[in-house]
């Protein structure tokens, strides 16, 4: 009888640990329940209001968030390059021509120089699309891109080379008002819907920052373009146009650089023979001031 009842009380006992075990944990859900992960929100980042310390920018690597590091490290090279470049703009003049005797007013087209200011763009573009600016243009490149980019640029930096980067994503509304060279607003490989679109872009334009002068900074810029030929393999990218938009770099394993490298030495060739086939005169410097397609 008495182990009975033994048994009896120790069964009530465990009972009444668990009970007064459950009203413990459930007092604590409530006081708690704030960060359970049924009741977290998951809200976007915007990464141009995330305030970093610039110096961690120099170790990706002890960056807690690295893709934000990056971002902000290739928003740092966009925001120090100056947004200027010569473009061709055709000019209409009334000249007096003399022919047969007879004295005319003819129109002539002339085609003149002029430097263009075009800072302005990205943000127009990125108010059009309610983005902040760096949201725009760095986020809109295609992910591994940016990884990619970083890398080179970051070595680029590493030998003094200064690179900046003056356009990056394009949509198509930017596409249109890009000037000089450019390919149809939707087919560009800066992020043109035809390619993807917001998040696909794989291509930038980078230049040297290194000079007082723009005679300086574009010798400088001679010197990047060079640096990229040279070593495109183990920086992951290459000028697909070469000469003809010195600037423009994407993926060397990218659609766009295959189809414009195939035969990279026989076209390059086959142009120098044709350049050395012109009088003196009429040559063109490869790398022209009015390379711009920003």
């Amino acid at each position: 009888m008495s182990l009975v009842r033994a048994l009896y009380c120790s069964a009530c006992g465990s009972f009444g640990m668990l009970l007064l075990a459950g009203t413990a944990l459930a007092q604590a859900d409530i006081t708690t329940g704030s960060i359970g992960t049924n009741s977290v929100e998951t809200i976007p980042i915007d990464i141009s209001a995330v305030d970093i310390d610039m110096s961690a920018v120099d170790s990706v690597d002890d960056c807690m968030v690295a893709q934000i590091c990056i971002d902000r490290y290739l928003w740092s090279l966009y925001e120090r390059t100056r947004k200027i470049d010569t473009i061709k703009v055709p000019e209409q003049t009334k000249v007096t021509v003399k022919r047969k005797g007879k004295t005319r007013i003819v129109t002539k087209t002339i085609t003149k120089l002029v430097d263009e200011d075009f800072t302005w763009k990205d943000p127009k573009a990125a108010e059009r699309a309610g983005m902040s600016p760096m949201d725009y243009v760095i986020g809109g490149m295609d992910p591994s891109f940016r990884v990619t980019l970083y890398h080179a640029l970051r070595a680029l930096d590493d030998v003094g080379l200064m690179p900046g980067i003056t356009c990056v994503f394009r949509d198509d509304y930017r596409q249109t008002i890009a000037t000089g060279l450019k390919a149809q607003s939707e087919r560009s490989y800066h992020g043109g819907s035809f390619r993807g679109g917001y998040g696909h872009g794989l291509a930038a334009d980078i230049v040297s920052v290194k000079g007082e002068t723009r005679a300086e900074r574009l010798a400088s810029s001679d010197q990047l373009w060079t640096w990229i030929d040279t070593h495109e393999k183990e920086l992951g990218i290459g000028r697909p146009y070469l000469d003809r938009d010195p600037p423009h770099v994407g993926p060397i394993d990218g659609e766009e650089y295959a189809a414009h490298r195939v035969k990279p030495n026989t076209q390059h060739a086959e142009s120098k023979a044709k350049d050395h086939q012109r009088p003196r005169s009429a040559r063109r410097s490869p790398r022209r001031a009015e390379y711009a397609t920003c």
